[in-house]
């Protein structure tokens, strides 16, 4: 089983209030890229991709006037992809919605938002991702209230071949000073944001202990908008907010594997593997960073996975298909991560369908 997270920029801006794909020559949201040039690519890169379920993140916007299940199921028609049903949890107010797109063949998804999983550990159960949490951010005895811009998604699937599967997909908040006019201002935008971020972050990693514990396969995937070195204000905290979330010096069955992730926090290396790519306009270049992960259980680790990283420049398979190429930087500032994953196969796949 393959699973996908895969951040498409301005995917909103690609359908109309009906959900109905704007398919015309009219500039798209992203630079030099026609609406229709967009949405043939991202119809491109999911055949390519062809996972069973995707995480995703920026998907279209749900609101009184706009479905993002609609919109996703839409696309997927259009594209005749097989992940052609469409999950959404809590909406949230940024137009950038958390959405899972899925092969009901192969699965039943439900939104299963948590709040009902008492824990060994941490005591009575916490409430659902879309209301407020006080947690203790500084361990300095004072709790303040927490909450999530995008309040993350958990589903579970219960798959065709037997068992279930936990997904929580996540879009925890950037750390970039947007909209700031003076380094002062930019420099307190950035470090409230990263505050922001940890407390997501140390929330986010209250709910996976709560499934760790119980034994839960449990995939955590999305944009973390971090990782160890990328701002010069992760010293004030002490650790990143990716450290946070895998549980990096927990206990060895209450940790979560990215071997991204892995590298990303190891020792410094002159190349890091990237999952965005970004166009810096002050300095008329490129940035790339390592924001997207997949990140496993203990017993799904166990099952020897395989993780990468769909980029056009640093995947050679990529690369060499320029079409694909091509594709990959026209749909999105950010590109897919994906897990293969050894579980039971469908009684379709089994009969060779």
């Amino acid at each position: 089983m393959r699973i996908a997270t895969y951040n498409v920029e301005w995917f909103d801006a690609l359908f109309d209030d009906d959900g109905a794909l704007l398919d015309d020559s009219v500039p798209s949201a992203r630079h030099s890229v026609t609406r229709a040039g967009q949405i043939a690519a991202l119809g491109q890169v999911f055949h390519a991709v062809d996972a069973d379920a995707v995480m995703v993140i920026e998907a279209p916007d749900q609101s009184r006037r706009r479905s993002t299940v609609a919109a996703l199921e839409r696309f997927a028609a259009h594209h005749r992809l097989r992940t052609s049903a469409a999950l959404i949890g809590f909406a949230n107010d940024s137009q950038q919605e958390i959405a899972l797109l899925y092969d009901p063949a192969m699965m039943v998804a439900r939104h299963d938002p948590g709040g009902s999983m008492p824990s060994l550990l941490l005591g009575e159960p916490d409430p659902p991702f879309d209301r407020a949490l006080g947690i203790d951010i500084d361990n300095d005895g004072a709790v303040e209230e927490v909450g999530f811009s995008k309040p993350p998604l958990e589903v579970t699937l219960a798959l065709q071949g037997g068992g279930d599967l936990r997904l929580i997909g996540v879009h925890l908040k950037s750390k970039a000073p947007y909209g700031t006019r003076s380094k002062a201002q930019a420099v307190r935008v950035s470090i409230d944001n990263r505050r922001k971020q940890l407390a997501q972050s140390l929330w986010l990693r209250r709910r996976v202990v709560g499934h760790l514990e119980k034994g839960h396969a449990l995939v955590v995937l999305g944009d973390f908008n971090d990782g160890p070195g990328l701002d010069e204000y992760e010293k004030l905290f002490g650790r990143s907010g990716l450290e946070v979330v895998l549980g990096w010096d927990g206990p060895p069955d209450l940790r979560l594997f990215d071997p991204h992730a892995r590298l990303a926090l190891g020792p410094r290396r002159a190349a890091l593997p990237a999952s965005s790519r970004f166009y810096v306009v002050q300095v008329r270049r490129y940035l790339s960073a390592m924001l997207d992960y997949v990140m496993v259980s203990p017993d799904l680790r166990a099952l020897d996975p395989q993780w990468r990283i769909w980029h056009p420049f640093d995947d050679p398979d990529c690369y060499r298909d320029v079409a694909l190429r091509e594709a990959l930087l026209a749909a999105s500032d950010h590109f897919p991560v994906t897990v293969d994953l050894p579980l039971p196969a469908s009684p379709k796949a089994k009969d060779g369908v």
